[in-house]
């Protein structure tokens, strides 16, 4: 089943004066040390957009997206490098992709992405230290067989979520070969993440079918399936998940609702699960999304990257303060308005990466962004 999430592309033409001001808008300033600072990612084609970023250390990431959207040619797959001083463009055009959705790694030769193919058919990709190069896998070039998101552990093991005759899988790389694991046990459901946590244990996110509209989806994979209760909404979706452990698990993500003029963004959606229920949470501004969250060096949640529909100047942040959540804002003026995908930590340090685009929607001249916190 698939249902079209909020995205960047679907904001619609309102004006901030449209909806009013956010009565619970808040900047919270950090030390520095700890300002968020935008970092150039040159080279792509307008419009473009990194949809994820992933860190092996200070001298290594990678940001994946798509560029030329909307081009007499079609969209065209974006691929990014950091060398520990810039960011510079792959060229991944002989892999004739339409989009590279997600990115992740641990080192220099352990990093994959997944792409799409025009048609849908997907792609799963390796970096060779560099390069990216195709990969085969079971049951690829079938015509149903479609992969979202990947995650790759500190043990080197691939965890890819996707789906194959009509069921939600994961497909699983030891290194010695690949595997499809058993289905996930929810009808008329979509992943959009998934994320490692432990060797043998990983997280994933979506959403399911609920009475009319859907509602937020999160499971656990550690030898079996472990479904939580879904998260209620009208029409949300979990764009990303953090587990510290079993009793500790946050979500972010968009719940589109009903109503509301024509165009009217979503509603942020955080939410934290104890073990034994969902609480929902208040994101400090009403109208947007969260899209990505990560934790510290200790593996607890610790920021949150969004976008506020009412204070587009800035990017908009969560830092985890103790108990709360408090709102952190961006650099100014390095973009018109920026809109964030993704958020990772950058392993070995206190930093952090993020990754999105310099404008909310992905037409002329939005181009690929990305914002860095710590040296």
């Amino acid at each position: 089943m698939r249902r079209r999430r909020f995205v960047a592309g679907a904001i619609g033409t309102l004006s901030a004066g449209a909806l009013g001001p956010d009565p619970a808008r808040a900047v919270t300033p950090l030390p520095r040390a700890q300002d968020w600072q935008a970092v150039p990612a040159p080279g792509s084609t307008p419009p473009a957009q990194l949809r994820r970023i992933a860190a092996a250390g200070p001298q290594l990431a990678w940001a994946v997206g798509e560029e030329q959207l909307g081009g007499a040619g079609g969209a065209l797959g974006l691929a990014m490098v950091w060398d520990g001083s810039g960011w510079s463009k792959v060229d991944v055009s002989p892999l004739e992709l339409t989009r590279l959705s997600d990115v992740a790694g641990v080192g220099a030769t352990a990093a994959w992405s997944v792409g799409q193919r025009a048609g849908g058919g997907s792609a799963l990709l390796r970096w060779n230290g560099t390069a990216w190069s195709e990969v085969a896998f079971p049951g690829q070039g079938e015509p149903d067989l479609r992969l979202s998101a990947v995650a790759v552990g500190r043990d080197r093991r691939v965890w890819v979520c996707g789906s194959r005759g009509g069921a939600l899988r994961l497909l699983y790389g030891d290194g010695k070969g690949w595997r499809w694991l058993d289905p996930l046990p929810v009808a008329s459901s979509n992943l959009y993440r998934v994320v490692w946590r432990a060797p043998g244990e990983v997280w994933v996110s979506g959403d399911q079918a609920s009475g009319g509209g859907w509602s937020g989806l999160v499971a656990r994979w550690n030898g079996a399936w472990t479904v939580l209760p879904p998260i209620a909404g009208l029409r949300l979706g979990i764009a990303d998940v953090h587990a510290a452990g079993s009793c500790d698990v946050w979500a972010v993500g968009t719940e589109a609702g009903v109503g509301g003029p024509p165009g009217r963004p979503g509603n942020p959606a955080l939410a934290h699960w104890d073990g034994t229920a969902w609480t929902r949470v208040e994101a400090g501004f009403t109208v947007g999304a969260l899209s990505g969250i990560a934790g510290d060096a200790r593996g607890r949640a610790a920021w949150i990257c969004g976008w506020n529909y009412r204070d587009q100047s800035r990017s908009t942040y969560l830092r985890r303060d103790g108990g709360t959540w408090v709102i952190v804002r961006g650099p100014s003026g390095t973009a018109p308005a920026p809109y964030l995908n993704d958020i990772t930590p950058v392993p070995g340090t206190a930093g952090f990466w993020s990754s999105g685009m310099t404008r909310p929607v992905p037409a002329p001249p939005t181009e690929a962004y990305t914002e860095r916190l710590g040296a």
